[in-house]
C-alpha cells in the first residue's frame, strides 16, 4: 500500500468502522436457509462491513465456507468471520488492498490452500470520495479509486479464473450512480461505469465454460463508505429520502440479489444487472 494511499484513508476515515456506526446498519439475514449454496466456497471482498458483511452472512447461512477479504477493518474482520462460524460455516480472513495484483493473487492462493476450490467470486469492494468540483479531484484520488474499484475485480477475477469451473459464479457490485450519475462522485461514478461494462463483457467471454457473470446496483444504502468519508455533510443529512421510498436501504436488503445470482436459481442469466434501489427506476 502506498504511502499517499495511506494518507489518504487518514484523512477520509475510509473505509470505516461499522461498529463506530449509529444506528447500525442490519446485516442479519431475514429468512432461515434453504442449502442453495451447499458445500460451495465463496470469497467476498469488502466483507468485513457493510453490503460485504450482509453477503458473507446470507452466504453461510445457505450452506457456503466464505472467505473475507478486507482492507484494514481487523475488528470488523473478526466480526464478521464470527457470524459466518455461528452458521456452521468455516470463515478465512485476509487483508490487504486489492488494487494490489501481487495481493491478489496471495488471496487467491490462500482461499484454495484452505479450502481447495473456489466457486463464487464476489467483487464488492469499493471506495469513493465526494467532491463538488472535478477539479477537486486529485490525480492519487483519481488513480486510486479506479485501483480500487474496477483494476482490483480485474487483478482479482484474472487471480481466481484458473480456479473457477463450470458451475461458478462471478458477482460484481456496480452502483445506481453508473445508470443516474451523481455530481459529487465524478471518479466514482465512472468506474461503476466501468464495472457494467465489464460484467456484460466478462459473462460473454465466459459463459462457454459454463461460468455466469452478473452485476447487483445498490441505491443508497446505510454502511461505513457513506458516514465514514464517503459522502458530504449534506448529502448525509437525508441520505436516502430521494427515493421512492424515502430511506436508505439496509445491507439486508441488497444481500439476496447476491444470493440469487450466485446459485442456480438464476441458472438462466449471465450478463444481467439487478436494482435494489428503493424504487429508482433507471431502465439498465
Amino acid at each position: 500500500m502506498s504511502s499517499s494511499y495511506e494518507e489518504m484513508i487518514r484523512e477520509d476515515g475510509l473505509p470505516g468502522h461499522e461498529s463506530k456506526l449509529d444506528p447500525k446498519p442490519e446485516w442479519e439475514p431475514r429468512y432461515p436457509g434453504s442449502g442453495r449454496l451447499e458445500g460451495r466456497v465463496a470469497l467476498v471482498t469488502g466483507a468485513d462491513s457493510g453490503i460485504g458483511r450482509a453477503v458473507a452472512a446470507l452466504y453461510a447461512r445457505e450452506g457456503a465456507d466464505v472467505a473475507i477479504l478486507y482492507l484494514c477493518e481487523h475488528d470488523d474482520a473478526q466480526k464478521t468471520a464470527e457470524i459466518v462460524k455461528a452458521e456452521g460455516r468455516e470463515a478465512l480472513t485476509i487483508a490487504g488492498d486489492i488494487g494490489d495484483k501481487a495481493f491478489c493473487e496471495n488471496a487467491v492462493a490462500q482461499v484454495i490452500d484452505r479450502f481447495g476450490k473456489l466457486d463464487i467470486l464476489v467483487n464488492n469492494a469499493g471506495e469513493q470520495h465526494p467532491d463538488k468540483d472535478i477539479t477537486d479531484i486529485t490525480e492519487d484520488q483519481l488513480r486510486r479509486t479506479f485501483q480500487t474499484n474496477i483494476f482490483g475485480m480485474f487483478f482479482l477475477t484474472q487471480a481466481a479464473r484458473p480456479h473457477l469451473k463450470d458451475g461458478a459464479a462471478i458477482v460484481n457490485c456496480t452502483s445506481v450512480t453508473m445508470y443516474q450519475g451523481a455530481s459529487e462522485l465524478l471518479d466514482y461514478s465512472s468506474t461503476k461505469g466501468a464495472i457494467t461494462a465489464f460484467t456484460r463483457s466478462l459473462s460473454e467471454n465466459l459463459i462457454k465454460h459454463g461460468i455466469r457473470v452478473n452485476a447487483v446496483a445498490p441505491g443508497p444504502i446505510w454502511t461505513p463508505l457513506n458516514p465514514c468519508g464517503g459522502a458530504s455533510e449534506e448529502k448525509l443529512e437525508h441520505f436516502g429520502e430521494s427515493t421512492p421510498m424515502g430511506r436508505p436501504g439496509q445491507p439486508n436488503e441488497v444481500a439476496p440479489a447476491f444470493l440469487f445470482l450466485a446459485c442456480q436459481d438464476a441458472s438462466y442469466m449471465t450478463g444481467q444487472v439487478l436494482h435494489p434501489n428503493g424504487g429508482m427506476i433507471v431502465n439498465g
